[in-house]
C-alpha cells in the first residue's frame, strides 16, 4: 500500500493537533465503561491513542498504523511516555491484515473510516460482529462531506513554530460514485514569508449516517449518536 502520508507527514501531526480538543472528549465518553484490549484504527501519532489511553485506565492499547511516516511519531510518542510505553503495541499493517486479539473490547477509529472502501467497510464490520466482546464497541465519525459534491477551498490549520508558521488548506471535488479526492495544500512561512509549498491529493470514500446504519445492520451492529458525527456502534445482541 503506498503511503499517502509519506510527503506530508511533517504537517500532519501538528495540524491535526487541536482538531483533538473537540474529538477527545465524546471518545472518551463512548469509551466508558469498556474493558480492554482496545484498538486504534489508523492511529497517526497517537493522539487518539492517549485519550485511550486515560479513558480506559488499565487496558491493553493495540495501535495499527500503516504510514511509516505517520508511525515514526507514533513510536516516539508512546516510547516517551511511561504511561503508554508499557501498555500500547504497535502495529505496522493495516487493520485488516494486522494480527489482532481474538477478543476485542473496543475498536476505535477516529478520522480514519473515509480510507476505506465500501468492500472494506464490510470486512471491518464484519470483523467488529465477530470479534467484539460481550459490552464491547466500536467508536468512529463520519466527516463530512456525506456525498460526493464539491468542497471549496478552505483553511484547515494555522500553526507557528518558532519563527516559522504552517498553513493548511483543503479543498475536494467528486471522483466517482461514493468518492472524492482531496487536495491538500500546505505553506510554510518563516518570518512572514512563504518559505515553501507543497501539495498532495489522495482518495477518500465519503460514508453518510443513513449508509453507515444500513451497512451495520447488516451485521447485527447498531449505531449510536454520541456527539454530531461521532458513534457509538455496539452488537444488536449485547
Amino acid at each position: 500500500m503506498a503511503d499517502q502520508y509519506e510527503r506530508s507527514a511533517e504537517f500532519v501531526d501538528v495540524m491535526i493537533a487541536p482538531h483533538w480538543a473537540a474529538l477527545g472528549p465524546p471518545l472518551a465518553k463512548a469509551l466508558r465503561g469498556v474493558t480492554g484490549p482496545v484498538v486504534d484504527v489508523g492511529a497517526g501519532g497517537g493522539h487518539g491513542t492517549r485519550v485511550i489511553a486515560e479513558a480506559v485506565p488499565a487496558a491493553e492499547i493495540v495501535a495499527v498504523e500503516p504510514s511509516p511516516a505517520l508511525r515514526s511519531v507514533l513510536l516516539t510518542r508512546v516510547h516517551e511516555s511511561a504511561a503508554l510505553r508499557d501498555r500500547v503495541t504497535v502495529l505496522p499493517e493495516g487493520l485488516l491484515e494486522a494480527k489482532l486479539p481474538q477478543r476485542l473490547g473496543a475498536v476505535v477509529a477516529m478520522n480514519v473510516i473515509g480510507h476505506f472502501d465500501p468492500a472494506a467497510r464490510q470486512e471491518i464490520w464484519a470483523l467488529l460482529g465477530e470479534r467484539l466482546a460481550p459490552g464491547g464497541r466500536a467508536v468512529l465519525n463520519l466527516q463530512p462531506p456525506a456525498e460526493p459534491v464539491a468542497v471549496p477551498e478552505s483553511r484547515m490549520a494555522d500553526v507557528r513554530i518558532g519563527r516559522r508558521r504552517y498553513e493548511g488548506w483543503a479543498r475536494a471535488e467528486p471522483a466517482g460514485p461514493g468518492r472524492i479526492t482531496w487536495h491538500m495544500t500546505y505553506r510554510t512561512y518563516h518570518d512572514d514569508r512563504l518559505a515553501d509549498e507543497l501539495q498532495v491529493a489522495y482518495d477518500w470514500w465519503v460514508l453518510s449516517e443513513q449508509r453507515l446504519k444500513v451497512e451495520l445492520d447488516g451485521h447485527g451492529l447498531v449505531p449510536a449518536l454520541v456527539e454530531p458525527g461521532v458513534y457509538a456502534v455496539d452488537r444488536g445482541d449485547a
